[in-house]
């Protein structure tokens, strides 16, 4: 029984956990926007790759992150094809993927 107190005890609370979890998907995510704004990443690759950083991503976040595309033109885009802005890229179908990617 003191074996699982001292185990429990070894890990940070549950609340800490989640603020490192949030804070290292912030931070893969900025590298990630960074990439796509200096055209080192192109957001088609992100659509169709999905990875974990930018799962919980929005469309329009990943849209915008791209140069020239701005909440206007990235609102114009979506409406004209359909999908919401807010709709995230780990909610989205295979087949809305690589539709959405072959559109980029």
């Amino acid at each position: 029984m003191h074996e699982a107190t001292a185990t429990m005890a070894a890990e940070p609370p549950q609340h800490m956990q989640a603020l490192e979890r949030a804070n290292q998907v912030r931070l893969a995510r900025a590298t990630l926007k960074r990439g796509i704004g200096r055209g080192a990443v192109s957001v088609g690759e992100v659509i169709l790759q999905s990875p974990w950083e930018a799962r919980s991503m929005t469309i329009a976040e990943l849209l915008t992150s791209q140069r020239r595309w701005g909440a206007t033109r990235c609102s114009k885009f979506l409406a004209g094809i359909g999908m919401p802005e807010t709709k995230t890229l780990g909610s989205m179908t295979e087949r809305q993927r690589t539709l959405l990617a072959a559109m980029v």
